[in-house]
């Protein structure tokens, strides 16, 4: 590559980054580190915010399809800047919110903007990286997941327990990202990019258990990214400082997300799912274990934060790897059946709350995780070469 090139390169990563951040990190997973006070404020059950958390994952679904029906028609700038845009009025939205249905208005446009995200970036990735650098690059990306939950813990400790202060915050920020995409996300259509998208792309070899590894990774999750929160203030005691700081040491630990594409190539894509699901198992049930040492809450969500940042890039590399003509819906389709396991596991974890209690619906969720993990990718793209 020559210099200017890579200076562009740059350039797209780190606003691809900051974009990931902002709308995965702020708008949509901030959400469960704030929800204690969210619910105080507006008096809501924890069955109600179970399914306004799940407004979220459908919205994000419901982006994901966008992305694929406009992927003809509109450039990954386009698209890219119409996710900072649904991620910024969103938390506007949450902002203003008094009642639970216009929390749930803004909390599924802040989520329609995560689907909104991951395709165009992908195809913007494909346009400007070749084959060997592409994984490393997409898992660059995806890592800015933590980076954006770790800004949301450091900032809740700081406005004191002021959600809708810091949702202003995080709205500022967004638009400032819109405009940066603007100006590093290429204009340019992936040459594949025409072809429509067909039902028969589900018969390829490996597509099944991809997609069903990833539902149950994303039900699993929902434990943590929707209750883990609520589940600390209201059982173990925590305060809001305390849930800060898990929420810090989560995001922090995520940040190791970023290495996934070192680690496929080190390990084998089989190894890394597997350990990676198993890891996000051992963090879900690890919460049960809080009421015996407040330790084992910073460790468990550690653990998790590593382990799911690292098994969503797995599954964001699988993808691709099995979809290598058509890149937005390799990263897209893992992400859109993860986010439907989400939709599926959020109203579902409250449920099993309200009639078995959290010991036994901890112990449901961490099952789903090892269950994914004992789906194996698809041996041919485990053997695909990875660029350190």
């Amino acid at each position: 590559m020559q210099a200017s090139t890579v200076k562009h390169n740059v350039n797209l990563l780190a606003a691809a980054f900051a974009l990931t951040a902002v709308s995965y990190g702020l708008a949509r997973f901030a959400f469960g580190l704030l929800l204690p006070q969210i619910r105080t404020e507006l008096s809501l059950d924890i069955g109600t915010t179970g399914w306004i958390g799940s407004s979220a994952f459908v919205a994000y679904c419901i982006g994901v399809c966008i992305t694929f029906a406009l992927n003809r028609a509109c450039s990954p700038r386009t698209l890219a800047f119409a996710a900072a845009l649904a991620s910024t009025i969103g938390m506007v939205i949450i902002t203003l919110s008094t009642t639970g249905w216009v929390l749930g208005m803004g909390v599924a446009l802040a989520g329609l903007s995560t689907g909104l995200t991951s395709p165009p970036l992908a195809t913007a990735v494909s346009l400007q990286f070749d084959d060997a650098h592409r994984p490393k690059a997409n898992a660059i990306i995806n890592a800015g997941t933590a980076a954006g939950i770790v800004f949301s813990g450091l900032a809740s400790l700081i406005a004191f327990g002021g959600w809708r202060e810091l949702y202003i915050l995080f709205s500022a920020i967004s638009c400032a990202v819109a405009v940066w995409v603007l100006y590093a996300v290429p204009t340019g259509h992936e040459r594949t990019a025409s072809e429509p998208v067909s039902f028969a792309i589900f018969k390829r070899p490996g597509m099944l258990a991809l997609c069903t590894g990833s539902f149950l990774m994303g039900l699993s999750s929902t434990a943590v990214w929707t209750f883990g929160g609520s589940l600390l203030r209201d059982e173990f005691d925590f305060t809001q400082s305390d849930i800060a700081w898990t929420w810090v040491a989560l995001g922090l630990a995520g940040v190791a997300g970023a290495m996934t594409g070192v680690f496929v190539q080190r390990y084998g894509l089989v190894r890394v799912h597997w350990v990676s699901l198993a890891g996000m198992a051992a963090g879900i049930v690890g919460l049960s274990f809080t009421s015996v040492s407040m330790a084992f809450a910073f460790i468990s969500v550690a653990l998790f934060g590593t382990s799911y940042i690292t098994s969503s890039g797995a599954f964001l590399i699988q993808g691709i790897r099995l979809l290598p003509d058509r890149p937005d819906l390799g990263l897209g389709m893992p992400f859109l059946i993860l986010a439907s396991g989400q939709s599926a596991g959020s109203p579902l974890f409250g449920a099993l709350i309200t009639h078995w209690g959290v010991g036994i619906a901890l112990a449901v969720f961490a099952g789903a995780a090892l269950l994914s993990g004992c789906i194996r990718p698809r041996h041919s793209a485990d053997n695909a070469f990875v660029a350190p």
